[in-house]
């Protein structure tokens, strides 16, 4: 009998192994490779935050899951078809949840009695066919197969056995029919003026793939279709990178220079690594000694008519919430993005939340409000970043960008934007017309936005005071008087209050009245879309809303959800936004809240739906 090709809509698979196996590189090249093929996909990374736990422990487990399509997909799964296993941690670890009948693919050179102990295993379950009723098993020696193909090379043992991801590659590659060049060019390019390094990963590649081609363990091989995309140019883009290019683009649009000042922190730390390389596009970084180091360079590089700009998570938003409250008092424009990950204290450095909600809409002392955006899926993170740089000169106030851990590192196909199809960012300067009496009034205020003008210092004319302590109105100076104080609290609020007049309507996906609305912000909305549209498949009156700016809410909002008979609120959180919902709108909204340190899945949003409309 003949090997067949199996047309599928979409596969999910998972590649899990010990940290130091290469399961991102792996699931990098793969993702890499199904995005030159046209498929339409969503990425997982999952890794530990440990730099290098103890080999072969459970602890020490790394994975990447892809889901890709021939349709368009908002997740990147639940429930893998097929789960590469390097090791019995692996499978230990991501067993549960693979689908009834799913694939295993075990390196089983790693299964030896020291192994299997380590994980928790009494009998080898390769053999004690605990595994057979369930999955597919697909037992490879991944060890012999590399060091038999790597034969002749003068590389040692220990780093001809670093090449078993790629025989693992190669077999994915064959399995579900994805080309290998482009991998191979990148072998080239990443390890050039290593000849043996590129020919032993080339070596090992091919062998994964020519041993699911000679082997009869691999009888189906899968085929996923072109997605039917809009056209265009694309590219595979992660979060971080997605935010580096907004923050590139908006100091390319306005022409001001852009100032990142920032200290290192997981999950956040690509963002200060990549802008760090363009340099040679006119970007200054400053690597900071610590997170209140990283927030006062802003607000100097803010204060004489820089783009300020700084980076970091949860823990580093706590260290810079006075300086914070400066620039809000100050009224200086800048950007802190949060990539939330789980808390509290270091948490789970490398997994993801929404838990810092409340933190960024609360978390300073005094009335001191800040617009709050969040970012909706990776490639989103470039608009998103914009548009905060954006609105951030304009209004001339402090912005908090949100991100979380599945978006920075999770990546999607992004269609390249046309820099002209962006929003205008126009920057005035205070000049002479801003004079009264040939006095500059630092606090004069623009009619629509209330902004102050963004005086440069050392401008003849323009010399005034700024910092800490209250401002009286239009003078800027030092000022205890009480009705003056409550002046300047209002105006700072309604100043934030006005960005909301700069909102398009907002998308309802679904009718404008139903059962349920789903109400999401940040990264859950792929999995509240996906899950509304098979909600509205199986005939329930469901519709979704995705909120990208928290704080100030869209002036439309409360007249969307009071024409639902239940709204139910997702968060990766113990229930935030639906505190500020349930506050603002005095609606009795459900939560679906799970704090997991991983994305909530379509299926449990359906669930919960259903319970709901009953």
């Amino acid at each position: 009998m003949g090997k067949t090709f199996k047309t599928i809509d979409e596969a999910v698979i998972r590649f899990a192994g010990d940290s130091g196996d290469g399961m991102q590189l792996t699931g990098g090249r793969f993702t890499e490779t199904t995005a030159i093929v046209g498929n339409d996909l969503s990425t997982l990374p999952d890794f530990p935050a440990e730099i290098r736990a103890p080999a072969g422990s459970l602890a020490g487990v790394s994975a990447f899951q892809i889901k890709f399509s021939s349709k368009d997909i908002h997740t990147p799964g639940v429930n893998p078809d097929v789960l590469v296993a390097m090791n019995p941690a692996a499978l230990k670890v991501h067993q549960k949840e693979i689908i009834p009948g799913g694939t295993l693919i075990l390196n089983t050179d790693a299964f030896t009695k020291k192994n299997l102990k380590f994980a928790g295993y009494e009998s080898n379950p390769i053999e004690d066919e605990s595994l057979d009723d369930y999955f597919t098993l697909i037992p490879v020696e991944m060890n012999k197969m590399v060091t038999a193909a790597c034969e002749g090379l003068d590389l040692s043992p220990k780093l001809v056995g670093r090449t078993k991801n790629f025989f693992a590659l190669g077999i994915l590659f064959y399995m579900y029919d994805r080309p290998l060049d482009a991998t191979e060019a990148w072998l080239k390019k990443k390890f050039k003026g290593k000849d043996a390094i590129i020919e032993a990963n080339t070596r090992a590649l091919n062998a994964g793939y020519n041993y699911g081609d000679t082997t009869e363990l691999f009888m189906t091989r899968y085929k996923v279709e072109k997605a039917n995309l809009p056209s265009g140019n694309y590219r595979n883009m992660n979060g971080n990178l997605a935010t580096s290019l907004g923050l590139l683009a908006a100091s390319q649009r306005s022409g001001l220079k852009l100032f990142y000042g920032g200290y290192p922190i997981t999950p956040a730390s690509d963002i200060l690594h990549t802008l760090a390389a363009w340099k040679h596009l006119g970007i200054k970084t400053f690597q900071a000694e610590d997170e209140i180091a990283g927030i006062g360079s802003v607000i100097g590089a803010a204060f004489v008519g820089n783009l300020g700009i700084t980076a970091t998570s949860g823990p580093g938003i706590a260290l810079k919430s006075e300086a914070l409250g400066l620039a809000i008092i100050a009224e200086l424009p800048l950007v802190v993005i949060n990539v939330q990950r789980g808390g509290p204290s270091t948490g789970l450095p490398t997994k993801t939340e929404q838990s810092d909600l409340l933190q960024a809409m609360y978390g300073r002392n005094g009335e001191a409000p800040m617009p709050v955006i969040a970012s909706a899926t990776p490639g989103d993170c470039f608009f998103v970043a914009y548009e905060a740089c954006r609105i951030a000169v304009k209004y001339m106030t402090p912005v908090m960008l949100l991100n979380d851990g599945y978006l920075a590192n999770g990546s999607e196909p992004w269609q390249v934007p046309q820099l002209d199809d962006l929003k205008d960012f126009d920057v005035t300067f205070a000049d002479e017309s801003n004079l009264i009496d040939g006095q500059f009034m630092p606090y004069t205020r623009d009619k629509k936005t209330l902004a102050r003008p963004w005086a440069i210092p050392g401008t003849e004319g323009l010399e005034h005071r700024i910092g800490g302590i209250e401002k009286e109105d239009l003078t800027g100076n030092v000022s205890y008087d009480p009705d003056n104080h409550h002046y300047m609290v209002a105006t700072r609020a309604k100043k934030i209050e006005a960005i909301a007049n700069e909102f398009d309507p907002l998308e309802i996906f679904g009718n404008a009245s139903g059962d349920l609305l789903i109400l999401s912000w940040g990264g859950t909305k792929g999995s509240c879309r996906s899950a509304v549209e098979t909600l509205q498949a199986d005939g329930q009156k469901v519709s979704h809303v995705h909120l990208r700016w928290i704080n100030p809410f869209p002036n439309d909002l409360g007249e969307i959800l009071i024409k639902f008979k239940n709204v139910l609120i997702p968060e990766i959180n113990y229930g935030q936004l639906i505190k500020m919902i349930r506050s603002e709108f005095l609606i009795d909204a459900k939560g679906l809240n799970q704090v997991r340190g991983k994305p909530i899945s379509s299926s449990d949003i359906q669930k919960t739906a259903k319970d709901l409309i009953g």
